[in-house]
């Protein structure tokens, strides 16, 4: 984006961003966007197939498997649904855009895996409680298909993970199903060793707990960016210090910090700078320093002279 224009809040260079994470030009699918093709087409076929292959063999792991394997496709549905969403440009009343939307799908992302968690849990105890016969090696050749799908497809989204919540989301929602066929195998190789049959649904508890831990913090980082709150990764202080430390700046008050979407930070400051005139070479040195320094990519700067008369209204720490 052009420096020089961020603070006008134009955003009209959003579309072209590269962070890595499939936001690419408006002509032709971005990469991240063939790789959520390739994981949706991937993995709906794969439901179908245990969904079938459960049934024949009696498994009802293998069933619930299905259950949380789809409800991950409609996870990574949602996530490719925002990526599209923060490639529109903004315009009309949606001033930036609908960058929003990938925080949104995130949060929904978080909550679809946590009624997963549940839905295998509760099958889980049932199973406990009235252990069921299992056509083993027919499940143990299915959930290792599994392991392969699952596993090739979160390798789509390892790349750019860091920097996106979305494709991370993407991403522990492949490893995570890629940990329950691992368990499902194990189970039933153990089940064909020992005859244990609770051991399937108590695989299947554990693998619940496992996934469980890893939504939470997702859920977290996504509910902490839906409010507003200072993206993970930047230090509000260390910015507020580094803008002060600007050639001519008194002080620095109202500073924001927020995320405009998964991957994009804004920033609006005013900037007391005593007998400065305008200066855009200023703005502009500062924008490219928020930049490089902190990944803060739409700077909106407010500079005063501090004329005692004209006090600002928004000096307060306390004023929002």
């Amino acid at each position: 984006m052009p420096h020089g224009d961020h603070h006008h809040h134009h955003g009209h260079d959003h579309d072209g961003h590269s962070h890595g994470h499939g936001h690419g030009h408006a002509h032709g699918p971005a990469p991240g966007e063939r790789g959520f093709a390739l994981g949706v087409s991937l993995n709906l076929g794969f439901v179908a197939l245990e969904v079938v292959a459960g049934l024949i063999a009696g498994s009802l792991a293998l069933l619930a498997d299905a259950g949380h394997n789809l409800s991950d496709v409609l996870g990574l549905v949602l996530a490719w649904v925002a990526v599209r969403l923060a490639r529109r440009l903004p315009g009309g009343r949606r001033t930036y855009g609908w960058h929003r939307g990938t925080i949104l799908a995130a949060l929904a992302n978080a909550m679809l895996l946590l009624v997963a968690v549940g839905a295998i849990a509760l099958e889980s105890v049932r199973r406990l409680m009235e252990p069921a016969p299992v056509a083993t090696g027919f499940m143990m050749a299915v959930a290792a298909a599994g392991i392969l799908v699952n596993g090739g497809t979160a390798l789509l989204f390892a790349r750019g993970r860091e920097e996106d919540i979305n494709r991370r989301g993407a991403y522990l929602h492949m490893m995570a199903d890629a940990g329950v066929s691992a368990g499902v195998v194990l189970g039933g190789l153990l089940i064909r060793l020992t005859g244990w049959d609770w051991v399937d649904p108590a695989a299947g508890l554990v693998i619940a707990a496992v996934i469980l831990i890893g939504t939470w913090g997702l859920l977290r980082e996504s509910v902490d960016l839906a409010m507003d709150m200072v993206p993970r990764g930047i230090d509000p202080e260390a910015v507020g210090a580094w803008l002060a430390g600007q050639p001519g700046v008194a002080e620095v008050h109202d500073l924001h910090i927020w995320a405009l979407s998964t991957t994009e930070t804004a920033l609006t400051a005013h900037l007391v700078r005593p007998g400065a005139l305008v200066d855009d070479g200023f703005l502009c040195a500062v924008q490219q320093g928020l930049q490089e320094r902190f990944r803060i990519s739409h700077a909106t700067l407010q500079v005063e002279q501090g004329d005692p008369a004209y006090p600002c209204a928004l000096a307060p720490a306390e004023a929002l």
